[in-house]
């Protein structure tokens, strides 16, 4: 309805009427998942076989905080499994999600993928999500990048601690605390995992990846370490890379070297 308003001239002037509701602008709709694991734990079966031979986004999101991480992967099944690793979290305690792993376990997580797509579409996708949903768990400034600021959290500590020493001693900060029963099972494989250390042979190749689009330069302690982070699926490209004195950037962006 037109509203009619008098001036001090006593003249009356019509305003416009208000635009529809459908005509504002409207925030855009978040995005519906292609699939949702409600609990990764669970589910795990289900999310490895549904998942095999694909590449896509998919999100981790914790049901106490909500806090999420959003990934891609040229292969989701290989990257799931390397997710339910427990030695896999232990050793790659900087990222911020596998501690959320170790810490709340994965019955706290459940899992979506967010969308499926082309291998070489994975990281303009996984930005894309980026740019729409909070990511509190992704520390890294871009998709891809390799990881920067690496930082343990105090309660990893503990556990690779424990794992490590076997230490029950009362000044052990986790002292008369009752762990989860998959923390448990995480401190009882990296145990495990520490015996078979000792008894390997030849030791891990450490490396530097200088991203040179950003000028960044991050050392890792293996060649399988920069390979997940930069969610390559084949080590061998960083293992021909260096073997055969490679120059030129992968990808136009990469260099590696030996430290």
């Amino acid at each position: 309805m037109k509203k009619k308003n008098k001036n001090k001239n006593n003249l009356i002037s019509i305003s416009p009427p208000a635009p529809p509701a459908s005509s504002l602008p409207s925030l855009p709709e978040p995005p519906v998942p292609v699939k949702i694991y409600p609990n990764s734990y669970t589910c795990k079966a289900q999310i490895l076989s549904e998942n095999k031979n694909k590449s896509g986004i998919y999100m981790w999101k914790n049901s106490i905080n909500d806090k999420r991480y959003i990934g891609s992967s040229e292969n989701l099944k290989r990257r799931f499994r390397e997710y339910f690793n427990n030695n896999y979290l232990l050793n790659n305690n900087y990222m911020a999600i596998c501690c959320a792993l170790i810490k709340h376990g994965y019955s706290h997580f459940s899992l979506s993928i967010l969308e499926y797509c082309s291998p070489e579409k994975c990281l303009i996708r996984e930005k894309h999500y980026w740019d729409l949903l909070p990511h509190e768990y992704n520390i890294e400034k871009e998709p891809g990048a390799p990881f920067s600021g690496r930082k343990h959290y105090d309660e990893t500590k503990i556990i690779l601690s424990d794992a490590k020493k076997g230490i029950t001693r009362e000044n052990n900060p986790m002292y008369g605390k009752n762990h989860s029963e998959e923390t448990k099972k995480i401190m009882s494989d990296a145990k495990k995992g520490q015996q078979r250390l000792k008894r390997a042979g030849r030791p891990s190749q450490q490396i530097e990846v200088t991203d040179i689009k950003n000028n960044i330069t991050t050392s890792y302690d293996s060649i399988g370490e920069a390979a997940r982070a930069l969610n390559l699926t084949n080590f061998n490209i960083i293992r021909n890379y260096i073997l055969r004195n490679q120059q030129k950037p992968y990808k136009g962006r990469y260099t590696f070297t030996k430290k």
